[in-house]
């Protein structure tokens, strides 16, 4: 059984799974206009709706983050890395490969942003990494649900299938000489992150085509992974974006 909790996160899963939910559990104490709100989305959705107190709630999620909202589904289904591929958004291909990100509150907010950011979804490892749980939807604000994501075996043999689809790969690395804001994104390209505290792998990191590096002007030597993932993220979104303004007054 798999748990999905927080008023957005519940809503953006009803919008992407439609009645795909065994039941969504509410807290019997609220009566605001947010949480009738998803009652209506669930009764046009015959989704059932079970009146819980906050305590029942707090024991389904594990933690009294849910704002009053439990739902109880399926896990998230994962896609193949083809799909992510293929899930283009824009005029070019927009990755998020996470070589080993542990924290699930890290994974969300690298969900949420790549999200934002146009990308065509996320490949993450089977093992040693977080996968999407309560805790990443919530994070996420939802767009776990609607991200294609991709968890494979290997992260070094999937950069080179990216390859072989002529999607360049982008390593974020400390040592690189480079900086993020030095490459020109305006090509089909995937941003490699290393996991919290170790970085890329050497063998990911010898695959990826470039290495570039978010400089450090103070005495901590590097940022949190999800907010590096942001730095890049928005660099490619504001260089791609002034390249089609660019495009558009010629």
């Amino acid at each position: 059984m798999h748990y999905i909790y927080g008023i957005n996160s519940v809503t953006e899963a009803l919008k992407a799974r439609g009645g795909a939910f065994e039941w969504i559990g509410m807290a019997k104490e609220r009566h605001d206009i947010r949480l009738q709100r998803l009652i209506e989305d669930c009764r046009r959705l015959s989704v059932p709706v079970r009146f819980l107190s906050r305590v029942e709630l707090d024991k389904l999620a594990g933690n009294a983050a849910h704002q009053g909202v439990v739902a109880v589904t399926s896990a998230k289904q994962y896609n193949d890395l083809e799909d992510v591929i293929n899930a283009k958004r824009a005029e070019y291909s927009l990755v998020v490969v996470l070589d080993g990100v542990e924290d699930p509150h890290n994974l969300g907010a690298i969900l949420r942003t790549a999200d934002a950011a146009g990308a065509n979804g996320i490949v993450i490892p089977e093992r040693r990494a977080a996968s999407v749980t309560g805790t990443v939807t919530k994070v996420s604000a939802g767009a776990s649900e609607h991200m294609p994501i991709a968890k494979v075996t290997n992260i070094a043999r999937s950069i080179e299938d990216l390859k072989e689809h002529n999607v360049w790969t982008v390593g974020l690395d400390e040592r690189s000489k480079k900086t993020y804001y030095e490459m020109d994104y305006n090509m089909d390209c995937a941003l490699v992150l290393g996991g919290e505290g170790k970085g890329l792998h050497d063998l990911v990191k010898r695959k990826c085509d470039f290495l570039v590096s978010i400089p450090m002007l103070g005495k901590v030597p590097s940022l949190n992974v999800s907010v590096a993932a942001a730095v890049v993220l928005y660099e490619i979104v504001r260089q791609r974006r002034r390249r089609e303004g660019a495009s558009n007054t010629k």
